[in-house]
């Protein structure tokens, strides 16, 4: 069996890894931060000619089907360049109206992932409310910036009425964690019966405020069009989950790759008493464990996504955003006082690795799925 990727896996990886160097991918993120969303709708388009939005989409819509090792590539190569924007709820989006198509309801994919895929809109995705087997308010990444929010509701859910919790999270605060996906038992049978829906949102609420400036989290607002109703919705829902789980991991280890290569070219140049710190044997420990942290999740990831089973997506993705962690841990500690600083490029991707910890599952929640599979 071979675990290796493909020739034409790697020119993928290849060619996008060129495109982002190319773009000045981290002055694109600080334009978004600021709320500037011209550079990265720019870039979106380019990536959207590369083809990463069609890896979800049958070719019946213009993708190329359901390829989720290449997904898993794209992925990777947008969180080492740090792009800004909904990408993994696009790919959701797009997951979740094929899905739907696949399952009878044709209509909402034929109006809405042709522009998808062509790049001309952004997509986000809120699926709130405990009778999805999920536990997070009802906020949608970007939504200032997608040309079309949708949100998943059903009647557990009082139709998108749930509210975040108040105080904070143990990740950060209550509208920063982003916990999308299964929950820790995953929906009773009575949950499972009950009709949901899949509708447009009118407009969002305010803009909130998160861990990482680039993640701009809003409130859908305003009851949108329904665009599909039925228990089809609720399967094309947790497909989406998965697709979303998946490339959070993927984009989570491209973020700890870009640290730890940030990292290990700074210590190669600063120095100490005259020798650089990169010769200093507490410093080879410290990165060699992240090196080691971060190769362990790469096979988990690509390993989940041949078998795209969610115990293997959520082991996938609870390893792969702890290694990221731990490599923005390093990164801060070994690039000293510099490290805390906003005008160091370095801090578009450490204030990454906290919210893609906890985006589509906690790691409480990615654990149970696996010990409960």
């Amino acid at each position: 069996m071979r675990f290796l990727l493909t020739d034409e896996q790697r020119a993928f990886a290849g060619s996008l890894d060129a495109m982002l160097t190319a773009a000045d991918t981290p002055a694109v993120a600080r334009a978004w931060a600021r709320g500037d969303h011209a550079p990265g709708l720019a870039l979106w388009s380019r990536v959207a000619e590369a083809g990463v939005f069609a890896l979800t989409t049958p070719e019946a819509y213009e993708g190329v089907g359901l390829l989720p090792v290449e997904l898993a590539v794209a992925f990777v190569e947008l969180g080492r360049h740090a792009v800004p924007g909904p990408l993994v709820e696009t790919v959701a989006v797009a997951g979740l109206l094929a899905r739907l198509a696949e399952l009878g309801d044709a209509a909402p994919a034929k109006r809405l992932l042709p522009g998808l895929m062509a790049g001309d809109r952004a997509a986000t995705l809120a699926m709130p409310g405990e009778g999805l087997g999920q536990r997070q308010g009802p906020y949608a990444l970007d939504a200032d910036a997608a040309g079309v929010t949708l949100v998943v509701t059903d009647d557990a859910a009082g139709h998108g009425s749930g509210r975040a919790a108040s105080g904070t999270h143990a990740d950060g605060p209550a509208w920063d964690t982003d916990v999308r996906g299964p929950g820790r038992s995953g929906p009773a049978a009575a949950d499972r019966a009950r009709p949901a829906s899949l509708t447009t949102a009118a407009g969002h609420g305010p803009v909130r405020p998160s861990a990482d400036p680039v993640r701009r989290l809003a409130e859908p607002s305003g009851a949108g069009e329904v665009l599909a109703e039925g228990p089809q919705v609720r399967d094309a829902a947790a497909h989406a989950a998965g697709i979303a789980r998946l490339a959070t991991a993927a984009q989570a280890l491209g973020v700890g790759l870009a640290l730890l290569d940030r990292t290990v070219a700074h210590v190669k140049q600063r120095t100490q008493f005259g020798t650089a710190i990169g010769s200093f044997q507490a410093v080879k420990h410290r990165l060699a464990d992240t090196l080691i942290g971060l190769e362990f999740a790469r096979p988990l990831l690509y390993g989940a996504a041949l078998s795209l089973a969610p115990a293997d997506v959520a082991a996938a993705k609870v390893t792969a955003c702890e290694a990221a962690c731990e490599a923005a841990r390093t990164a801060l500690q070994l690039h000293g006082a510099i490290g805390y600083t906003d005008e160091l490029d370095l801090s578009v991707w450490l204030r990454k690795a906290r919210p893609l910890r906890s985006a589509w599952g906690t790691p409480a929640q990615c654990r149970a799925a696996v010990l409960l599979a």
